[in-house]
């Protein structure tokens, strides 16, 4: 796993650890190897080996179906909760909006942008003092905005929702143009210009 630290949590060892920290603290499921190597986007043998380092701190535990590793959190582990916590702020506004999204009907697609999407991108900057995310479709906007109020209280930062309709993000703008050229993070669906 030999990638650069996060932009957003540099106290990670690489951008890939981070992930499957998230995949694996900020769920309650028990998941497989496998799908934990999906789910974070690297792969297997890095999981691995990052899997048996989070064993042998005792920050994960697994369970063994067939010849099936089942890994998750660590209840008993002190060190969880305070990861747990900074995973949320530093990549958990994705996870977070994506299950508040899908209880609201209209949202055809949502996705990060600005900074911290930058951030998550890998591009360098300045620690980004927000989080943009933008919902097009026809959704209840006061639902939306209750939803990000929600996850801002989680992650401590704003959460600025732009809601537009499907016309509406296909205009020229040199706002949209910006955002198109720029750094996203998929939350639902497909990007509407994808």
């Amino acid at each position: 796993m030999r990638t650069e630290a996060p932009l957003l949590a540099p106290i990670f060892r690489s951008d890939g650890q981070a992930r499957l920290l998230s995949a694996l603290l900020l769920s309650a499921d028990e998941i497989s190897l496998t799908e934990l190597a999906l789910r974070a986007g690297v792969a297997y043998p890095s999981a691995h080996r990052e899997v048996g380092r989070l064993l042998d701190a005792g920050i994960v535990v697994e369970r063994l179906v067939g010849r099936t590793r089942l890994l998750r959190a660590n209840a008993d582990s002190p060190l969880v909760p305070p990861l747990r916590e900074i995973l949320l702020i530093a990549t958990g506004p994705v996870a977070l909006l994506s299950a508040e999204f899908a209880g609201i009907e209209g949202i055809e697609s949502a996705f990060l942008y600005g900074s911290f999407a930058a951030r998550m991108q890998g591009v360098e900057g300045a620690a980004p003092n927000d989080i943009d995310v933008m919902v097009i479709g026809a959704p209840d906007p006061d639902l939306v905005y209750q939803a990000c109020d929600r996850v801002e209280d989680v992650v401590r930062r704003p959460v600025n929702p732009t809601i537009l309709s499907r016309s509406e993000a296909g205009a020229d703008s040199g706002f949209l143009a910006q955002v198109r050229d720029g750094a996203v993070v998929p939350i639902v669906g497909e990007l509407p210009w994808a």
